[in-house]
């Protein structure tokens, strides 16, 4: 049985925009649940996501929610996304995610050999993009 790798983060109240945005550039399929849809539609997160699952075109799939009612945001818990390969569609992905974020390093040859580029996007996810091998 295959295994795969599986990004989730957590938003407060941005899951539906982000996945949108990863979904505008990563292109593939994206289904988005709200809490309301999943029997709590009395409360004020009612349309907020419960959970949404991108799966790109390439292969990719990253997950996402709101904080569920009830239950308090830790920005902290917050993960790195981390793209590998010899992909040039990578280097594409850099820019786009880098709009309207903060690049922290550009994407350029680095001591091992690769180029590599690390930024924060407009939603407050790390990436890092390493463009060479893969090992």
């Amino acid at each position: 049985m295959a295994t795969r790798l599986n990004p989730y983060i957590s938003f407060d109240g941005q899951a539906r925009q982000a996945m949108e945005f990863y979904h505008s550039i990563f292109g593939g399929e994206l289904k988005m649940n709200t809490f309301g849809e999943f029997g709590m539609q009395d409360t004020p997160q009612a349309d907020q996501i419960m959970h949404a699952q991108l799966e790109t075109e390439l292969g990719y799939t990253i997950m996402a929610s709101d904080t569920p009612p009830g239950m308090d945001y830790q920005p902290g818990a917050r993960i790195t996304i981390s793209l590998s390969g010899d992909e040039e569609v990578l280097r594409t992905y850099f820019t786009k995610l880098a709009e309207g974020g903060k690049v922290g390093t550009p994407l350029e040859k680095q001591m091992w050999g690769d180029e590599y580029g690390d930024l924060v996007d407009q939603y407050g996810v790390n990436w890092m993009v390493n463009l060479g091998g893969l090992g």
